[in-house]
């Protein structure tokens, strides 16, 4: 799960290689990589070797050939960045959970699977996690509130959790145009279509919207699937005149997108952390977002708020921050003090340490 394709895992890892290769000239490190991300992977301090291991996520080659993969490489510790560790695996570990999504929304909808395979399959998650968590030398996770979770859900030990803040996406990109049916001013969304991501409730609010402010359009973009089938195809969608959606965006047209922004708009009922509202910030743009899980820990008083199953307090709200001036103006300042609190090397080097007393 390497790189922005991936979402926000896949930035997590990308990140965290690339800042350990700048500030870790001593330890040596072997990366484990499928194919299409082999070659993304950029390699600049010569204790770091990439190790092709060509392995489907979350499938049973997972707990056998890979095992074998690590095993053959022999590393003191193991850093697993997602929950999908081996189940036989028996060497030394720690692991990254990002959040407890699935344990929070087991439903069928959020499946391609029919009833039964999504049965077996979410016992198998439940498994692999719960083994995981508990096999493991330290946990990472990424806001206080995940951590509160795994604790609540998983009676995980709360001296084993260790938190990481994530940081926004810094790196310099040369923008791409603004597509031609990218039509401004707009509000941008930026991210996954999952359930509880909540785009339903998103786009019956631009229903309202369209009639109320007929100037603002909505962007949608993040990672074609299923799910983003499924909504650019219902009717709620197809009724709105004023939103678009483009799918996989390059970090060139993100910037683009996230530039050019009348405001970001994030109506989330659950994240572990959630980066595209930093990533607005740092870009000096507005966010409205709602008010559950991590989200306020994460973005403090930088973001205006609304509840997410409240379909006019999020058309209300997205409607003043756009047209309030005052509003905006203090929003872009406190999200350009935000940003500031969190950095990826700083994450690289709380991880160092970790590794460092766990080896």
């Amino acid at each position: 799960m390497y790189g922005p394709a991936q979402g926000g895992i896949g930035r997590y890892i990308e990140q965290l290689i690339e800042q350990l290769q700048t500030i870790d000239q001593n330890n040596q490190y072997v990366i484990f990589l499928r194919t299409k991300n082999f070659t993304e992977c950029k390699i600049v301090n010569p204790n770091f070797k990439k190790v092709l291991a060509d392995i489907p996520w979350y499938g049973l080659n997972e707990h056998t050939k890979f095992n074998k993969i690590i095993k053959k490489e022999g590393p003191n510790l193991m850093h697993f960045p997602h929950w999908n560790v081996p189940l036989f695996y028996r060497g030394k570990f720690i692991v990254t959970i990002h959040d407890l999504i699935m344990h929070r929304f087991p439903r069928t909808a959020a499946s391609t699977h029919g009833p039964l395979v999504y049965f077996i399959k979410d016992k198998l998650y439940r498994l692999i996690l719960s083994s995981a968590a508990k096999r493991s030398l330290a946990i990472i996770t990424t806001s206080d509130f995940t951590k509160n979770d795994l604790v609540k859900e998983l009676k995980i030990n709360p001296k084993k959790i260790n938190i990481t803040y994530q940081a926004p996406f810094t790196k310099k990109l040369s923008d791409e145009p603004l597509p031609v049916e990218v039509k401004k001013p707009y509000a941008l969304y930026v991210g996954a279509c999952y359930s509880h991501k909540n785009l339903p409730n998103l786009i019956t609010a631009w229903k309202k919207i369209e009639k109320l402010n007929p100037e603002l359009n909505l962007i949608l973009t993040g990672r074609r699937n299923f799910f983003y089938d499924q909504l650019i195809d219902s009717a709620e969608f197809r009724n709105c005149t004023r939103i678009k959606y483009l799918p996989n965006p390059t970090d060139e047209l993100l910037e683009t997108l996230y530039k050019n922004a009348a405001l970001l708009v994030f109506p989330s009922l659950y994240e572990g952390f959630g980066l595209p509202p930093l990533e607005a910030m740092l870009r000096n743009i507005p966010v409205v977002s709602s008010n559950t899980s991590c989200l306020p820990e994460i973005l403090g008083n930088a973001a205006w708020y609304f509840d997410p199953n409240d379909i006019e307090d999020m058309v209300r709200k997205i409607l003043t921050t756009f047209n309030n001036q005052d509003l905006r103006d203090t929003l872009q300042k406190s999200g350009q003090e935000l940003v500031k609190k969190y950095s990826w090397e700083k994450l690289a080097r709380e991880t160092l340490c970790l590794y460092q007393k766990s080896g």
